[in-house]
């Protein structure tokens, strides 16, 4: 069993030593070390494998030589900025008011631009807010001061206390449960160090992190506002397109009577999304709900919970299992990928559905050599789909529906219509491809199955609806 063990050292020689001795003298193997003195001085993340024995003797030892601290105050740091003359000795007199009330300073920075002013940037350890106030109040008649929101709208992050500061802020941008800390911060940490050791800066990784965060966030509530589209699919049967700004979308097909769901975003917007389905189906909340998922990713499968039946490939009925038992899905599996993937559940609210709804419809093996391969039917009202399943070059399990006698398919994210995106869209999905190197699991073979998906297209006039952007109208001429 491995473990992730969140430690506070000591800033002195010897303090990773001490600690990799209560590991081995327990007879443990530590499979991941991960410190990074610029970012953050005193947290060292350690992995070590063992039985659940040996890691209560492990917690216990860490805790005599204080290196665990989970119930620690939250210090409070303010970021200020202020605005000097370039001069020599011009701040001394802020130094010498941040004295007077006694703060410590945890961060420094500060450049000169060319012009006659500099920026100094301070972060202060303050207890009271009353006493922040009147230490603006006092600067201000020395210089401009402006407070930054920490860690958040500047690239600047406090060298002691960054992983506390920065998880802190995620989880108060997203409004999520302060339980999900030490998944974050664990995971924070891995996307940093696999990202470090690929060449990008982990300023970079963090900034997307919370840029991330920001979006999902900034969409919510009121501020949630999907492009909703109406589409005839044949004379009986008609579709809405729902595209929200983060997330896949989820197409609503009718025909008659009968609902099908395709995809259905995160579960960060339940309410909102529910929203939307009771605007669009008379009696949605009482009516049996079905879906059908092209593939097993966190974005596509948010809100499979709230649904009765839930249709998908075996390989993605068996991810989704792995997932409810607590187990690592495939997108897991692939160690650029976690780290992210580990993110987006935290601070989306992901919860895997269970089993007991899920139905695998088609079960043919994919045959050797082929990027994609017909492994049944699918009806839904007049529409006769063909199912193809690719080989798993965005995700194993993916599936796409092609109808050729309406010319409709149903891609997923094998295709998606990248210029018919609004601007939410694209900024959303800039975040996917810096934390983890590529959005697909192998993309020369993901970029070979939309070859053969455009090849199987017969000659006419298509509509491809992908699981990100608009409709896409192709037409093939021969």
């Amino acid at each position: 069993m491995k473990k992730t063990y969140i430690t506070k050292m000591p800033d002195h020689i010897g303090a990773f030593l001490q600690a990799s001795r209560c590991f081995a003298a327990l007879d443990m193997n530590i499979t991941r070390v991960s410190y990074n003195k610029a970012i953050d001085s005193h947290t060292l993340f350690i992995d070590a494998e063992g039985d659940e024995s040996r890691h209560e003797k492990a917690r216990e030892r860490l805790e005599e030589i204080g290196y665990l601290q989970e119930e620690q105050n939250e210090p409070n740091v303010v970021l200020l900025e202020f605005r000097l003359k370039d001069v020599a000795g011009s701040v001394t007199g802020i130094l010498e008011l941040i004295a007077s009330f006694s703060f410590n300073i945890s961060y420094i920075s500060s450049q000169g631009d060319g012009s006659e002013y500099q920026l100094f940037k301070m972060g202060l350890f303050v207890d009271e807010p009353s006493d922040l106030e009147a230490f603006i109040r006092k600067a201000e008649k020395l210089c401009n001061v402006r407070m930054i929101n920490y860690n958040r709208s500047e690239k600047v992050f406090d060298n002691s206390i960054f992983y506390d500061s920065f998880v802190t802020s995620l989880i108060e941008a997203s409004g999520i449960s302060p339980s999900n800390r030490n998944d974050l911060l664990v995971n924070t940490n891995l996307a940093m160090q696999i990202l470090d050791e690929r060449g990008l800066s982990p300023y970079k990784t963090f900034d997307s992190i919370s840029g991330f965060a920001d979006l999902l966030a900034s969409c919510k509530g009121d501020n949630f506002s999907p492009r909703v589209s109406e589409h005839k699919l044949s004379e009986k049967t008609k579709l809405t397109l729902i595209e929200p700004p983060c997330g896949s979308n989820t197409a609503i097909l009718r025909s008659g009577d009968d609902t099908l769901f395709i995809d259905s975003g995160y579960a960060y917007y339940k309410e909102e999304m529910i929203k939307i389905f009771r605007e669009q189906i008379p009696g949605f909340d009482n009516m049996k709900k079905t879906i059908l998922i092209t593939h097993a990713d966190v974005d596509h499968c948010g809100l499979l919970p709230m649904f009765d039946e839930i249709i998908a490939s075996r390989r993605s009925a068996e991810c989704l299992r792995l997932e409810y038992e607590g187990e690592d899905g495939f997108r897991e599996r692939n160690i650029l990928h976690k780290p992210y993937i580990r993110i987006c559940k935290t601070l989306t609210e992901y919860m895997p559905p269970s089993p007991d709804k899920v139905r695998s419809m088609w079960r043919e093996e994919l045959p050797d050599g082929e990027a994609m391969w017909q492994i049944g039917f699918f009806t839904f009202g007049d529409l006769r789909f063909e199912v193809y399943e690719g080989r798993g070059g965005h995700l194993p399990g993916e599936i796409i529906l092609i109808d050729y006698e309406n010319h409709i398919a149903f891609t997923g994210d094998v295709y998606v219509n990248t210029h018919g995106m609004t601007d939410r869209q694209r900024h959303y999905n800039q975040y996917a491809p810096i934390l983890m190197t590529s959005v697909d699991t192998d993309p020369q073979l993901c970029a070979q199955e939309r070859r053969a998906l455009v090849q199987r297209l017969g000659k006419g006039k298509w509509q491809i609806f992908g699981a990100h952007g608009y409709k896409k109208d192709y037409e093939v001429n021969a």
